[in-house]
């Protein structure tokens, strides 16, 4: 069953903030759609238009919209956050990500920090000492309401990006502060997962580890449950409770995601980038890809293309 994500739209409070951060946005991403920028692990994006779908695998990051909305699709889930939501995600997942709300009048504008583990390791021995609660983790992504507070504490980060020579002294001041404000929400316990899962103790972290840097492997279950020390029907339970996908999924969205990821860059046939990815059969390889992304693989491409939505594809920053 498809179940989808999403927060009630209520009052806002933080107008004048997002405000202040489009314009920043703005100024900083010149004519580029997306850009790296110097503070650690930050980077902005903006657009004009809607886009298409698009591969996306997110590692750990928050990730808030200064103006227009996003949908995220997770295997069966989907969420859809606007400048009143934001994102957190605790592990690597591949997604399908679109731009919903965005035109020349009210372009879409977005930031997202990769999470520096250590530093919030660092906060959640700070606050576990105070006796703080945060809410247990589900899947390894979840939306959360933007508070005033986690606003400002967003915008004055971003600020630094107009003094650049501020960025080595308060960057990590303004990170655990805007961390701070993650794991105090309603969402908290996602980045709570995220230090967690880091651990090389984590069996589950370990597996999906295991599948992205083996992903054009065979995969079986019994080796993959013996590698990481779980029973098999262990560690599909527990898998799936955390990527909301079996291994074997996992293994097939990052194949195909990396598939699209080749075609689009490198301008290589679909057949190349099928066996390049572990597929042994063409056709399976067609099915599969044109059952996840609505389209065959040379249309899908073609159609990327020629829309130039290709600077959006597969980014793993």
């Amino acid at each position: 069953m498809t179940s989808i994500h999403t927060l009630s739209r209520q009052t806002d409070p933080c107008v004048a903030v997002r405000g202040q951060l489009a314009d920043i946005i703005v100024r900083h991403l010149g004519e580029k759609c997306e850009s790296q920028t110097p503070i650690p692990g930050l980077s902005i994006h903006g657009t004009n238009r809607p886009s298409e779908p698009t591969s996306y695998l997110y590692e750990p990051s928050f990730a808030l919209i200064a103006s227009g909305s996003k949908r995220v699709v997770l295997a069966s889930e989907t969420y859809v956050y606007d400048e009143s939501h934001f994102l957190l995600t605790a592990i690597g997942l591949p997604t399908i990500v679109q731009v919903l709300d965005a035109d020349a009048n009210r372009p879409y504008y977005s930031v997202k920090l990769n999470i520096d583990l250590d530093l919030a390791s660092e906060l959640i021995t700070d606050v576990d000492a105070r006796g703080l609660y945060t809410m247990p983790p589900e899947t390894g992504m979840a939306l959360g309401a933007v508070t005033p507070p986690l606003a400002t504490a967003t915008l004055r980060l971003v600020e630094l990006l107009d003094t650049p020579e501020d960025i080595p002294i308060l960057a990590r001041a303004l990170q655990r502060e805007l961390l701070y404000r993650v794991l105090t929400s309603s969402a908290g316990g996602r980045l709570r997962q995220a230090v967690e899962l880091r651990a090389q103790g984590n069996r589950v972290a370990a597996a999906v580890r295991w599948i992205r840097e083996n992903y054009a492997r065979p995969l079986r279950i019994k080796h993959l449950a013996d590698q990481v020390g779980m029973g098999e029907s262990t560690l599909h339970q527990h898998f799936r409770t955390l990527t909301n996908m079996s291994p074997l999924q996992y293994q097939k969205r990052l194949r195909l995601h990396e598939a699209r990821r080749l075609m689009i860059n490198q301008r290589i046939d679909a057949g190349t980038a099928a066996h390049r990815v572990g597929y042994e059969s063409a056709t399976q390889f067609n099915r599969e890809y044109s059952r996840l992304f609505g389209t065959s693989p040379k249309r899908d491409v073609r159609t990327i293309l020629n829309a130039d939505f290709s600077q959006a594809l597969f980014r793993t920053s």
